[in-house]
């Protein structure tokens, strides 16, 4: 039997993150998350950036474009674009298990 290990952050929806903490995990500038939520990858509460407050989901989402930008070097549009798509995946996958579980 082979032996894997797994290793992630938790995150809790509950949890709120600010502009700093968001940039500290994904090892960001202040400015590229800036330009996450103006391409609207990331929509935080609060009305000034000093308010700003991320969701878990947002900072998995921050995560995955940093990834999609490191890792494929795309650029902001084009990490938009593949979320999206990922996004769109999930969905269907989710349906077609439903699907699949109808019909047993």
């Amino acid at each position: 039997m082979t032996s894997k290990t797994v290793t992630g952050i938790l995150l809790d929806e509950k949890v709120s993150y600010s502009l700093h903490e968001v940039c500290r995990v994904c090892g960001s500038e202040t400015e590229w998350v800036i330009e996450l939520v103006e391409h609207g990858i990331l929509q935080p509460s609060g009305q000034r950036r000093q308010e700003w407050q991320f969701g878990g989901s947002s900072l998995h989402t921050a995560l995955k474009a940093r990834r999609l930008q490191h890792d494929l070097g795309l650029n902001l549009a084009g990490v938009a674009l593949a979320l999206d798509l990922l996004d769109e995946i999930e969905v269907l996958r989710s349906r077609l298990g439903m699907l699949d579980a109808d019909d047993k």
